[in-house]
């Protein structure tokens, strides 16, 4: 039997990094069966350019792909926001194919008439901006950093019998500069969104799931952030005319998995293409 699905207006997903060792494709898979969205915003740094390699591409994350191609398929509404990892689809912005959009902003107007100016951020970061080398080569790092967080943690829990802990978390609630940087970060988007009169801003690349009022002198502002799909697990959901964040729960993970690592056993990573290509040219027509 089937579970409901959950109707939401707008999903907003970010941060995936389809391609790198540290994203979640199969519990971000188990969440997307989970909802039926009318709206999606794919926030930048879906696919991490980055740090493809033809050497690792699981069937999980081309089934992450597949599940949004058949919600185009289907009609909904999609907007990608290009970030700094997916960068090189910038050339394509403006492209529409379908119900799909290629953009590096875009406004949304809720039903209550309000605006939600909606960017992945990166435009802010002066790391990307003046030493894009410097940033890659953190990507890297961060990379091999949560290789090393899943070996930590399948030791504390099969071993020692303790809960999860995120390193590169804990490196950023630590250092102070970290903290000063999604600090500033927040509040530079939420100054240039209350000058151009908006209701909110909706950003991600911080990696930092959140909703907040954000105030200056000459008004305020709503900020939102969906996080990722490498640490968080969490993405914004606006329904009911209300924003929230969605964060994955671990409590039925293992039945999930299981449920999962079944459906994804019955294609190949080609068998997958295939249909993919085909729901893509349907889309097209």
């Amino acid at each position: 039997m089937k579970k409901q699905k959950r109707s939401i207006d707008i999903l907003v997903i970010s941060d995936i990094h389809l391609g790198t060792f540290g994203c979640h494709a199969k519990e971000l898979l188990h969440y997307l069966k989970s909802i039926k969205p009318k709206v999606v915003v794919l926030n930048g740094d879906i696919i991490d350019i980055w740090q493809f390699s033809k050497t690792y591409w699981p069937n999980s994350h081309m089934k992450v792909i597949k599940h949004l191609i058949n919600w185009m398929g289907k009609g909904v509404k999609t907007y990608y926001v290009t970030g700094n990892h997916d960068e090189m689809l910038r050339k394509f912005e403006g492209l529409k194919m379908g119900s799909l959009n290629v953009v590096n902003k875009v406004v949304l107007t809720l039903p209550d008439g309000k605006k939600a100016w909606v960017f992945h951020g990166d435009v802010f970061d002066i790391t990307m901006q003046h030493s894009k080398w410097l940033a890659k080569l953190g990507s890297v790092g961060y990379d091999v950093l949560i290789l090393i967080n899943r070996f930590f943690n399948f030791i504390s829990e099969k071993i020692f019998k303790r809960g999860k802990l995120s390193l590169s978390k804990k490196i950023k609630e630590s250092v102070k500069t970290a903290v000063s940087y999604i600090n500033d970060f927040e509040q530079t988007t939420a100054d240039i969104g209350i000058s151009n009169n908006y209701d909110y801003v909706v950003c991600g690349h911080i990696h930092h799931p959140e909703i907040r009022e954000i105030h200056n002198a000459e008004g305020h502002i709503t900020y939102l952030n969906s996080g990722d799909w490498v640490e968080n697990l969490s993405a914004l959901e606006f329904s009911n005319g209300e924003w929230s964040v969605y964060r994955f729960n671990d409590t039925d993970k293992a039945d999930m998995l299981k449920e999962i690592d079944e459906e994804i056993a019955e294609l190949t990573n080609n068998q997958l293409f295939d249909n993919m290509l085909h729901e893509f040219n349907m889309m097209r027509q």
